[in-house]
């Protein structure tokens, strides 16, 4: 990996470790808890793909394995991530990028409901039974449900910070056919987008009150 890719990556971790133990998790929420680092993962890997993703989930699942208070054993949760990661990486599309944000939501269900089936699993393995007391079913559908409401707050932002730290042209450009992922979400999804979208119109109508007015004086020379 290059070395803005780790800084960045390991800048966002922690800061979503943070938050996650320090605010999430003391919710108390019924089910599941959000997952601000499962989001982290998801969109640094929509960005970098499936090597990186996979390297990064690894990362993020270790250090929450062994952030206070886990209560698992250690590599757990890596595992999950690190599986997550690869996946999630192989949806990024070759151009990067996409022409709404239903893809993007579509992952994010997609890895919560994987996360935790994977998490539960590798739990019944070593004999951890705690999921088949709250309900599987239950788990699985307010980890879908957390995750998908807190998604369009972290996922675009965390996108486009991947992609100024890559120096990639997609950050800067909207040509194309296509959307950006992330400023497709923004705009499809939560609507950030729209006074930038207006600002964008009145300047195309100035230009056309300009060419109109160029063309009625070249006229009235003739």
């Amino acid at each position: 990996m290059k070395l803005n890719r780790i800084l960045l990556s390991a800048a966002l971790i922690v800061v979503a470790l943070v938050v996650q133990v320090s605010v999430l998790a003391r919710l108390q929420l019924p089910g599941a808890v959000p997952d601000l680092v499962l989001l982290t993962v998801v969109g640094l890997a929509l960005v970098y793909g499936p090597v990186s993703g996979s390297l990064i989930g690894f990362t993020a699942g270790l250090l929450s394995d062994l952030a206070p208070p886990a209560d698992h054993a250690a590599g757990r949760y890596a595992l999950v991530l690190c599986v997550i990661g690869y996946l999630v990486g192989l949806a990024k599309p070759d151009n990067g990028r996409l022409t709404s944000a239903t893809g993007p939501m579509a992952v994010v269900v997609a890895a919560a409901v994987g996360s935790t089936l994977l998490y539960a699993g590798v739990g019944a393995l070593v004999g951890d039974t705690a999921a088949r007391h709250v309900g599987l079913g239950f788990l699985l559908f307010t980890a879908a449900v957390y995750d998908l409401l807190l998604a369009p707050f972290t996922v675009p932002l965390i996108m486009a910070l991947a992609r100024r730290a890559e120096n990639d042209p997609l950050a800067d450009t909207g040509g194309g056919n296509g959307v950006d992922v992330a400023s497709g979400w923004l705009s499809s999804g939560t609507g950030l987008r729209i006074g930038a979208q207006r600002g964008g119109l009145r300047v195309k109508a100035a230009r056309s009150r300009a060419s109109r007015a160029g063309r009625i004086k070249g006229v009235k020379r003739l």
